[in-house]
């Protein structure tokens, strides 16, 4: 019976996670989570309350495709802050190499790393070979769901979003 009620209880946190549903869809609740960055600094959903935010999956820092997307985002920065919108990037990666990452390419926004997996099981983008699938999120500053991005294109992806952002806002 305690075996059943374990397979149970892990099936439910599968599927409903930090008070959102798994695999978010647009219009519905992005999965909380509270992650360290590149300089050890923890971040909490909750903490871009108010604010629109771009939270971008990516499979592997220091890596062409996530370098192309990670520096189109940097080369956009005042543009998004314009909007008042901030961008955070998470992979599966541990804190030094985002660290190495955001200083090689000076990324002047979070890198989280997700290094047990949770935030990115939570919002649908982990592979099978247990890193994440390059998808975004645009979240409202009511932290729903406002846009999903299942295909992105590094080099156009950031442009991309800031139209969309320009639209939603």
């Amino acid at each position: 019976m305690k075996n059943s009620r374990n397979i149970c209880l892990a099936f439910l946190a599968t599927i409903f996670v930090g008070g959102a549903f798994a695999n978010p869809q647009e219009g519905e609740p992005a999965p909380a989570f509270r992650l360290q960055d590149q300089n050890s600094i923890w971040h909490e959903l909750e903490d871009f309350a108010g604010q629109w935010l771009v939270l971008y999956f990516y499979p592997k820092a220091d890596t062409p495709g996530c370098t192309t997307e990670a520096c189109e985002f940097r080369d956009n920065i005042f543009a998004y802050e314009e909007l008042g919108a901030a961008i955070v990037g998470v992979s599966v990666d541990d804190v030094a190499s985002q660290k190495d990452f955001a200083d090689k390419y000076h990324l002047p926004f979070p890198l989280l790393s997700d290094a047990n997996k949770v935030v990115a099981e939570s919002y649908g983008v982990l592979r099978e070979s247990g890193v994440a699938n390059r998808q975004s999120f645009i979240i409202d500053p009511q932290g729903q769901v406002a846009k999903r991005y299942y295909q992105v294109s590094p080099a156009d992806h950031s442009a991309e979003v800031l139209e969309d952002l320009k639209i939603l806002m």
